[in-house]
């Protein structure tokens, strides 16, 4: 079950890879005021589920259940922020819906939000996959399916 979340856990983050990249090619770094994401909690989520894979990785290695439940204790926090940042996206995205449904307005460069870019399949994706890596770290933690 840890080889498991370590593989979801890798899938999660390739996909919070992708979204970044595209928030920060976007603008979302220069033009912080026009996204809904603001920078500190984005960059938080990055940084706290970075350091939980990492400590992750070394619980694989050692076998300390203390790393597992820290790791565990990181996943918190990290999936409050990314889903508080899926909340402040969903208005992006139906607004970008239907802007996209009625004749194309002139668009004025830098004052659409970087996350409007976000690939939807992406986004579910890695949802789905914290979802699962939070509940197979959890499962692992508690010494679930061991001898």
């Amino acid at each position: 079950m840890a080889i498991a979340a370590l593989i979801t856990w890798l899938l999660t983050a390739a996909g919070g890879f992708v979204l970044l990249g595209t928030w920060i090619a976007k603008g979302g770094v220069r033009e912080p005021r026009t996204s809904h994401l603001p920078p500190p909690v984005i960059f938080g989520h990055f940084l706290l589920a970075a350091i939980g894979l990492v400590l992750w990785i070394i619980y694989l290695v050692v076998d300390s259940d203390a790393l597992a439940w820290v790791a565990f204790g990181l996943l918190v926090p990290v999936a409050a922020l990314g889903f508080v940042m899926l909340l402040r996206w969903i208005p992006v995205y139906r607004a970008a819906r239907t802007a996209d449904a009625e004749p194309a307005p002139v668009s004025i460069p830098g004052q659409e939000p970087a996350e409007r870019h976000f690939p939807v399949l992406i986004v579910g994706g890695h949802g789905v996959f914290a979802v699962i890596t939070v509940v197979l770290v959890l499962l692992t933690a508690l010494g679930v399916g061991t001898s």
